[in-house]
């Protein structure tokens, strides 16, 4: 962003605050409606949100930077490229490990399949690339979905420098040395590119461009320390992400130790009862037992290492057993307190690696991780340069699917994980996260915006007490500041009117995730990964997708009907009526396109990133030939 672009941000940012902050201030002081109270507070309480949301994005644009080129990639880097895939096509796949073989700087390339398939280890094999999968560790465990096979990956190679791709996204040979120079400077982590479709129509009737994400926003973030990790297209520092997961391994380890303590104080007290009635010669052993336990506890509470403190629980256990010779110990004392000690344990878990760089907890490991990383003190870059073209969804269902995983892992972690609650993490971070997060929360304030002018036109119950004049006066400026300042900001941003289309319109899909990740967080229910179609799923039968949203339409066309007759009969204020028409267009304006979603039968213009390569010919044979060969490089 030029100085002077970003000038004009930050003086409509102000604008925008001004003005936002007297309009929601009237609104709350003077003008709700409180005898319809049910429809006049959710309204005040909508606008209150976006204001919110206005005054984080300005907030992200007031410091967006646009990085110099780094220095050039130092000679000597050792670098892994992993391609995550689990259920994708065999072509898919090899032609982004093709591609990602022939980047330029020298490295490793593993595709890690999480489906298991034999001709994908044929097809790596024919290609020379690394082929990595689960081992039998994980046989029974949970996975973890793509975040389970990074992992497993990490400790199955050796690289510094992990550069991480999805299935789909293939990179120019240039890739990694365009990024790698970042890590010149020691604390940065992460190094993120834009994501890019080829697939997408010009008209993107789909809303999968994110230009204003992969610019703008990701520059904004980068500017206050907190460039978000996407999932892919990205290089991280293999240290940070296992000092990371040492960290976080420490922490629960922590936790469980505690745990463990507690229980095993309750049931040596418990022991103690027992004996004073059975075995009163035996209580000495089991105090004994029970002061070891309470020291133990508190060397835990001092930070002492974990594993000196539960081997000299065990040692001073197994001596109090030992120390009165004199005393017959029942077979179920000795048997007791053998079980204590094998249950306080630290490294115990029931996972299949007790260490976890990458991020589990949530479906979007991607932003839970960086977020995590910036905690620590880590830092990352934003490169705004596509260096990678990956394939968009190309029907509506996938499409819906997708933002659905998206939208119920940031909720995941809204609810788990605040960022306004992760230590470590300075404000202007704090607000980063936040502001991505709550975003999400839109599918409740446009379902209002729906609501309300509906409400009005067919009762005549109208959320507002306030001349129109005044209002006018008074919304109106706010209104144009947030639009100015969204177009400045995203000048040279292709699709701002469609993001901000499918921000409304895909509201039942933002709220469907809000209470999946609640779900999940509060009532433990399971939040499955669903793996973004590369194929498309819906055929001719879009319009299931978007019945909502139809529906809606229809009954704002009807509500404008009746709402105008009943003005032209006296019945309702013709001014209040007219606002509301107005309010009625905009909400269809914003809801239309998903009739194009609906209607969109796929991409069928030329593929850029198919190459005219004898070698993948070859390699797609050899790959679904029964004696092709059966491994590139076996991996422990």
């Amino acid at each position: 962003m030029s100085e002077s672009r970003l000038v004009t941000v930050r003086v409509l940012a102000t604008l925008l605050v001004a003005f936002g902050l007297a309009y929601v201030g009237w609104r709350w002081t003077g003008t709700v409606a409180w005898h319809a109270w049910w429809i006049a507070v959710p309204l005040v309480v909508a606008e209150t949100y976006s204001l919110g949301e206005s005054v984080l994005f300005g907030l992200t644009m007031w410091n967006a930077r646009r990085r110099p080129s780094p220095p050039p990639a130092r000679e000597g880097l050792a670098v892994d490229v992993y391609i995550a895939t689990y259920n994708e096509p065999l072509e898919l796949v090899a032609r982004t490990a093709l591609a990602a073989r022939d980047m330029t700087y020298p490295h490793e390339t593993y595709v890690l399949d999480d489906g298991d398939r034999p001709e994908f280890a044929r097809m790596a094999a024919a290609l020379g690339v690394g082929y990595v999968t689960r081992g039998p560790e994980w046989d029974g465990r949970a996975r973890f979905a793509k975040a389970g096979n990074v992992n497993n990956a990490l400790f199955r190679t050796t690289g510094d420098f992990i550069a991480i791709l999805d299935a789909d996204q293939v990179p120019e040979p240039r890739f990694l040395d365009r990024v790698l120079g970042y890590f010149e400077d020691e604390t940065i982590a992460f190094v993120q590119t834009p994501q890019q479709f080829w697939n997408v129509p010009d008209d993107d009737p789909l809303g999968s461009r994110a230009e204003l994400f992969y610019g703008p926003i990701q520059q904004g973030k980068d500017g206050w320390g907190a460039a978000f990790f996407c999932g892919s297209n990205a290089v991280l520092r293999r240290e940070a992400l296992m000092a990371l997961g040492l960290t976080r391994f420490s922490q629960e380890a922590t936790g469980r130790l505690r745990t463990a303590l507690r229980g095993a104080r309750s049931r040596v007290q418990d022991l103690e009862g027992r004996l004073a009635v059975r075995a009163p010669s035996a209580l000495p052993v089991a105090e004994e037992a029970l002061a070891a336990i309470r020291r133990a506890e508190g060397r835990v509470r001092h930070g002492d290492v974990l594993g000196e403190v539960t081997y000299a629980l065990r040692q001073e256990i197994h001596a109090a057993t030992l120390a009165h010779p004199d005393i017959d110990l029942p077979e179920d004392v000795t048997a007791e307190l053998d079980d204590v000690v094998e249950h306080v344990e630290v490294v115990r878990t029931d996972q299949a690696l007790a260490i976890q760089p990458m991020e589990t907890s949530t479906i979007t490991e991607d932003m839970a991780t960086a977020m995590h990383l910036h905690a620590m003190g880590w830092s990352s870059a934003y490169h705004h340069e596509v260096l990678v073209l990956g394939l968009a969804p190309d029907d509506v269902g996938t499409m819906l699917s997708q933002r659905h995983r998206w939208a119920t892992g940031s909720m995941q972690v809204f609810f788990s994980d605040n960022p306004l609650a992760v230590k470590g993490l300075t404000l202007a971070q704090r607000l980063m996260y936040l502001g991505t997060m709550t975003s999400y929360l839109a599918g409740f304030s446009a379902l209002v915006y729906l609501a309300a002018p509906v409400v009005f036109l067919l009762t005549g119950v109208f959320p507002l007490v306030a001349d129109p004049v005044a209002f006018a006066l008074r919304f109106v400026p706010f209104f144009v500041c947030c639009q100015a300042m969204f177009l400045v900001a995203g000048a040279g941003s292709r699709g701002l009117w469609r993001g901000q289309q499918m921000s409304f319109a895909l509201f039942p899909t933002w709220i469907a995730a809000t209470l999946s990740g609640a779900a999940a967080v509060f009532l433990g229910r399971h939040v499955s990964f669903a793996v973004t179609s590369k194929t498309g799923t819906d055929g001719a039968d879009g319009w299931r997708h978007v019945r909502t949203q139809v529906v809606l339409m229809v009954l704002l066309g009807l509500a404008a009907v009746i709402g105008v007759v009943r003005a032209a009969a006296g019945d309702a204020s013709v001014t209040a009526t007219a606002v509301t028409l107005v309010w009625i267009a905009v909400d269809l304006a914003m809801l239309w396109v998903v009739v194009g979603a609906a209607r969109y039968r796929g991409f069928t213009g030329p593929d850029p990133t198919a190459p005219a390569s004898s070698e993948l010919d070859a390699a797609l044979v050899l790959a679904t030939a029964d004696d092709g060969p059966a491994a590139s490089r076996p991996l422990p």
